[in-house]
């Protein structure tokens, strides 16, 4: 599938770094299991949308969904996930007081916004002036918000575009689904308001991306970006950390700690991304001043672990239950292994959620602020720090 240079799913980059859009385009695409995987569960989930919403033979549906099936990626987990995905867009379609006209997988042009600008909107739905746009999100990593998502609103003003001759849209809803951590997240605005948005703010924007103009300026959209491991903004902000090596007093205030950890967050990352991007370059000939590639360490294994044991049991030297360990797979694996339905009818009643490790998150963090003081000491007694 071709992509444009001003992408939806991008957009949170060359929105917040206009020139970043242009500089991607010197680094090859990459992929990954969990790409793969989401690409995967989105064609089973626009599959059972299609056989529910379009006219579709069963001996069609069957041979599409075997080929699904076939994948090395499917899971059981993958069919009990859409089933969820095409149930709550079948509860959104009957909530209206007619019946909504639903598209799937529609191309939407935002290009009046963004030079050349489209994306994929997985499920749109329209009925009197409501439009809704459903977006899965397959990913297990972190929860992802639809409140002020740019990829959002972007598909919005394409379905807006598309269908304006139709229908006169005032509301406009937008919806992140990500079953595989329970996140339903909802924004909803005028169909006014998102078009200023897309007028006042995204077209001048995406003016200077289109042109490769406007300042690096790196942040958490850094996260996917092709050339985060060479970008020089992205240095600059990190090695920065060293105007703070003359501070006065000695002991540092909780104020200048959070200046710190602020301006630190990337620099981990920023680090092995460095280091991946030199082992590729020194993998491909290229020279990387004070590094090399080298084979990494190693252990010893059996070719063939049965077989090894097999010789040790005929030879009377060990016994077989000596060595095997017998080890039960983990709550994930047996959910994967079931299904979350049959995981949820069969064990709900053997499973609890203790509280989470305290953790550190930015301020913005939606989450509950926690202190350990009266209730959470007792509710954190057994948590190691």
């Amino acid at each position: 599938m071709s992509h444009a240079l001003l992408n939806a799913s991008g957009a949170s980059r060359w929105l917040n770094c206009p020139p970043s859009a242009r500089l991607e385009q010197d680094f090859p695409d990459s992929t990954s299991e969990a790409a793969a995987e989401g690409t995967l569960a989105h064609a089973l989930g626009e599959l059972k949308l299609q056989k529910y919403f379009t006219p579709m033979s069963k001996m069609t549906f069957t041979k599409r969904h075997n080929k699904i099936k076939a994948d090395p990626l499917y899971t059981k987990e993958m069919e009990d996930y859409t089933d969820e995905y095409l149930d709550y867009i079948k509860e959104t379609a009957l909530r209206y007081p007619s019946q909504p006209t639903i598209t799937i997988e529609k191309k939407v042009d935002f290009s009046s916004y963004a030079p050349e600008g489209f994306g994929t909107a997985d499920c749109i739905l329209i009925s009197g002036d409501t439009l809704h746009i459903i977006d899965l999100k397959y990913g297990k990593g972190v929860p992802v918000s639809a409140e002020k998502n740019p990829q959002m609103r972007l598909y919005a003003l394409g379905a807006l575009k598309e269908y304006d001759f139709i229908y006169a849209i005032k509301s406009v809803q937008m919806v992140i689904f990500q079953p595989r951590l329970d996140n339903i997240s909802v924004d909803a605005m005028e169909a006014e308001t998102l078009l200023n948005w897309g007028n006042a703010f995204v077209k001048p924007l995406a003016q200077q991306a289109f042109k490769g103009e406007g300042e690096f300026i790196p942040g958490d959209h850094c996260r996917f970006c092709r050339a985060k491991a060479v970008c020089r903004a992205r240095s600059v902000t990190n090695t920065a950390l060293e105007d703070f090596k003359g501070k006065l007093p000695p002991l540092l205030s909780n104020e200048e700690v959070g200046d710190l950890l602020l301006k630190a967050q990337d620099l981990a990352k920023w680090a092995e991304d460095l280091k991946e991007h030199a082992l590729k370059m020194c993998l491909a000939g290229e020279t990387v001043p004070g590094w090399k590639a080298v084979e990494g360490r190693s252990n010893r294994c059996f070719t063939d672990v049965d077989a090894a044991f097999k010789e040790l049991t005929t030879k009377g030297l060990a016994k077989e239950e000596v060595l095997y360990i017998r080890k039960p797979i983990t709550l994930t694996e047996t959910e994967t292994l079931l299904g979350k339905k049959e995981f949820n009818t069969a064990l709900s009643e053997f499973v609890v959620k203790p509280p989470g490790k305290p953790a550190l998150a930015k301020a913005t963090d939606k989450r509950e602020p926690l202190t350990l003081k009266n209730d959470a000491k007792t509710d954190f007694a057994n948590t190691q720090v």
